[in-house]
This record gives structure tokens, C-alpha cells and sequence, in this order.
């Protein structure tokens, strides 16, 4: 009886052409593609000169796809990584999409609004299309949002022109606490949808030799040591 069964099997199989079904493969996490910045997609990078997706302190992108916005966030944290679409360029009143990394190891993506300096979450999640993971100690995570949504507080059109607040940070239980760094980057000027740059902003470390002041004094003491002392 087995063998007539496993022999019925077979010929099944063959007849139709097809083999049994199997339970779909589970795609990968796509890496962050960042020769596209500038191009098909718009980027901002924080950290080391000339660093990636896979090595910035923060790395953010977005580009336009039908009336979707498809952002990528990453961050060298265990924790969560944000970005906030604000009217000005601190923190308070702000719609904030947040992928945390929580205690099973899942990646969530998850909606905020500023209250002041304190992040509340929101039931209503205008993300979809959400992916993410945490590898080399690092969330990163990809999503879909409307571009036009009902004139609402805590979502915001982004048809519109907004300053984007960068942060990121550890969780506990999967709950964010506060931003890594006492005063996270900030775009510095607007960021339309409509328009792809890539921006590097140094990070603190890379900070030191790069401000005016700095510059002034580095001038000021050669110019001592070459005209030498009374």
C-alpha cells in the first residue's frame, strides 16, 4: 500500500509539471545602496568622511515612488534610529518615524510626536511596506509612507517642506530613551522630496578643525611662530 501511494506521488508530480509547493524563501535584508544618493534618491550622512550606510554614525535616505516616500535609516546603535519632520529646527510638535529594535530581535517600525522633549507614540502608523534588521550592532530598516495624507497634527504632508531632526539611541523592552548625543544633527535648511542631494555633516569628531574659530586660531599661531616673539 505505501509503495502504490509513493508511486502515486510520482506520477502526480510528473503529470503536472510542477513540483509539491514549499514554503516561500524569506528575502534577505537588501543592503542600503548609496552610489543612487544624489541620483534616484536623496541622502544625508553623519560621521566619518566619506562613510557609508554601513559605517556613518546616522545615515538617512528617501526618494519618491508613485505616491509613496520610501525611507532607509541606519545608525550604529542596538537600540532605535528616527527621523523627525519638523517646522523649525527643534525638537517639540514634531511627526517622528522611529524603527526600534526590540527584545526578540524584530526590527518595528513605529510613529512618534514631539511633545516637547518627550516622544509620544502614536496608534495611527502611516508606514507600510516596513523591513528592517539589526546586524554589526547596527538598526537599519526601510519603509513606505504617503506623500499626501488628511491634514492631521501628528502626521505631516510631505508634499511640503520640512527641516529633518536626525536621532538615534538605546532601547529598553524595546521603548526608546533618550538620543545618543546631547544635540542631534539637523538638516540645515528645508528638505523637499523633489529634490535628491547628498549631504555630509561631520560628526563632533571630525568637527574640531572645521569651524571658523578654529581656522582663525590655527592662523593666528603660524602667523606667530613665523614672525617669531619680540
Amino acid at each position: 500500500y505505501c509503495l502504490f501511494v509513493f508511486c502515486l506521488i510520482i506520477v502526480y508530480s510528473d503529470c503536472t509539471g510542477y513540483p509539491f509547493p514549499t514554503a516561500p524563501p524569506v528575502d534577505p535584508f537588501a543592503k542600503i545602496r548609496v552610489d543612487d544618493c544624489g541620483k534616484t534618491k536623496g541622502c544625508f550622512r553623519y560621521g566619518k568622511p566619506g562613510c557609508n550606510a554601513e559605517t556613518c554614525d546616522y545615515f538617512l535616505s528617501y526618494r519618491r515612488i508613485g505616491a509613496d516616500v520610501e525611507f532607509e535609516l541606519s545608525a550604529d546603535t542596538d537600540g532605535w534610529v528616527a527621523v523627525g519632520f519638523s517646522s523649525d529646527k527643534k525638537m517639540g510638535g514634531d511627526d517622528v518615524m522611529a524603527c526600534v529594535h526590540d527584545d526578540n530581535g524584530r526590527v518595528r517600525i513605529q510613529h512618534f510626536y514631539n511633545v516637547g522633549q518627550w516622544a509620544k507614540e502614536i496608534q495611527r502608523n502611516p508606514a507600510r511596506d516596513e523591513e528592517g534588521v539589526f546586524e554589526n550592532n547596527r538598526v537599519t530598516c526601510r519603509f513606505k509612507r504617503p506623500v499626501n495624507v488628511p491634514r492631521e497634527e501628528t502626521i505631516v504632508d510631505l508634499h511640503l517642506s520640512w527641516y529633518y531632526l536626525f536621532a538615534w539611541g538605546p532601547a529598553i523592552q524595546g521603548s526608546i530613551t533618550r538620543h545618543d548625543i546631547d544635540s542631534p544633527p539637523v538638516s540645515e535648511r528645508v528638505v523637499s522630496i523633489y529634490k535628491y542631494e547628498d549631504i555630509f555633516m561631520p560628526s563632533a569628531a571630525y568637527q574640531t578643525f572645521s569651524s571658523p574659530f578654529c581656522l582663525l586660531l590655527i592662523v593666528a599661531l603660524t602667523f606667530y611662530l613665523l614672525m617669531g616673539t619680540p
